[in-house]
């Protein structure tokens, strides 16, 4: 039998115990639940408890004895049913909190700083980069390109150019170093340096994002979300395009 697909449901190891128990035995005492499983009196009434609120098992008196039975099986089924219906409704409401969430985020326009790692950790950056440009109404962006951490972009989001074009997300490119081209919908300028292991930065809709190497050599990456900070970004990085015309 599954028992992590009845832990699924909600329920502890402890409480799968007591409920396969007492499909088994049928009408039992608290005391032979407390025999049969190994756990204590106190914790087999509690876990009774929680299978009764839980609408899988129930009891009845037998003389002066108490005795607890389990539901039919098919309850199993009601209870997941329920659950579904309770997931909805809080999907629902909280769909409608988001708004409110949000504000409480940006309330004072507070920075605020992700850190990433590994080539998933880069992955995610760029994944961001595309949703949030692809959400905007004028979908052009701002780069800083450096070699080293082009090869960590590449390896990390292979088809990310692709995905750019697809989305018809347009990029002004300062390459840092010598080299790098366009592949469309995007337009270069290079800087002429010959630093190699410099930060990639993207700047992008109240964003910045940087990816660079620690320094064992691995590649990591933190975006930092503040209108303020994008907007000086931005500036600084317009009046550079335009002096390298």
């Amino acid at each position: 039998m599954d028992i992590a697909l009845l832990k699924k449901l909600g329920l502890s190891d402890k409480e799968v115990k007591v409920y396969l128990a007492l499909l088994e035995y049928g009408a039992v005492s608290v005391r032979g639940l407390a025999d049969i499983t190994g756990l204590n009196r106190g914790t087999t009434y509690d876990i009774l408890k929680k299978l009764q609120d839980a609408g899988v098992a129930s009891y009845y008196h037998q003389e002066t004895k108490q005795k607890f039975v389990a539901e039919d099986p098919d309850k199993l089924i009601e209870l997941v049913e329920m659950r579904e219906s309770e997931l909805s409704q809080t999907k629902s409401k909280l769909r409608e909190m988001l708004p409110e969430l949000k504000s409480l985020q940006e309330k004072g326009d507070k920075p605020t700083t992700k850190f990433y790692e590994g080539k998933t950790g880069i992955k995610q950056i760029l994944t961001d980069v595309l949703a949030t440009m692809e959400a905007m109404h004028e979908k052009e962006y701002y780069i800083y390109s450096a070699t080293n951490a082009s090869d960590d972009i590449n390896n990390s989001y292979p088809d990310f150019t692709k995905a750019r074009i697809r989305r018809k997300i347009n990029v002004k490119a300062i390459s840092l170093a010598e080299g790098g081209g366009t592949h469309g919908l995007d337009e270069r300028r290079w800087l002429g340096t010959h630093e190699e292991s410099a930060t990639f930065i993207f700047i992008y809709s109240g964003k910045c994002a940087f990816i660079s190497r620690d320094a064992k050599g691995s590649p990591v990456g933190v975006i930092i979300e503040n209108d303020t900070i994008y907007e000086t970004q931005k500036t600084i990085f317009l009046k550079l395009w335009e002096l390298l015309k």
